[in-house]
């Protein structure tokens, strides 16, 4: 009995670390929930978060349960994802670089769940047109190794996605504290680096990604 509560407990921080490891990198998503967290609040950020933490908790399954019919899917049309993904996240980026921060924060004075719900979707989208998540998902489970139960398994699975919500609800925190210091010529400003940051990484994403395909 006490091996399996050991057994159960490791599962389930093995995966709050793989879901924080799999979340901390600052990339496009990352960019847009500091910015929404600046200009259109906490509450905000964090559902976009939490739209990228539920995807990054489904590849994560898909990956620990080896569905391969999935895998199979995504491999074969991982080019059509990837481009399709690019497409949305450029046009994003453009929208926030052209975006006006006293209007997103006079909206957000009178936001309605169902914007939430909008902001929550919108990441998960995203986030979900990422194939390769899954092969993230497959070397870190297979770093951390060892064989599990069915009901280990599951745990590892929700702490992937308690590891990568603690992710989003830290960063959208930090974000926070500092939302005062930024004025609204600040966040003027903030947009246009934003906007600017997020096409400049999808631009680096495709380069790396043509390259991988020339040369792989």
């Amino acid at each position: 009995m006490t091996a399996e509560i050991i057994g159960a407990g490791s599962s389930l921080l093995q995966g709050i670390i793989i879901g924080l490891l799999a979340s901390m990198p600052l990339g496009p998503i990352g960019v847009l929930c500091i910015q929404r967290t600046l200009t259109k609040g906490r509450m905000s950020g964090f559902a976009s978060g939490l739209g990228a933490a539920t995807s990054d908790f489904i590849y994560a399954v898909v990956a620990g349960f080896s569905v391969s019919l999935v895998v199979s899917f995504i491999e074969e049309y991982q080019q059509v994802l990837t481009w399709v993904g690019a497409v949305i996240l450029v046009g994003l980026g453009l929208k926030i670089y052209f975006s006006n921060p006293s209007t997103q924060m006079a909206k957000s004075r009178n936001r309605k769940t169902s914007s939430l719900l909008q902001d929550y979707g919108y990441t998960f989208a995203l986030t979900f047109t990422n194939p390769l998540a899954i092969f993230l998902f497959l070397s870190l489970f297979s770093l951390f190794g060892g064989e599990k139960t069915f009901a280990e398994q599951i745990l590892r699975m929700l702490g992937v996605g308690i590891g990568a919500s603690l992710w989003w609800l830290t960063l959208v925190m930090l974000v926070g504290l500092f939302r005062r210091f930024f004025t609204l010529k600040r966040l003027y400003y903030m947009n246009k680096v934003a906007g600017g940051v997020i096409i400049l990484l999808v631009l680096i994403g495709l380069f790396g990604h043509v390259v991988s395909e020339i040369w792989g």
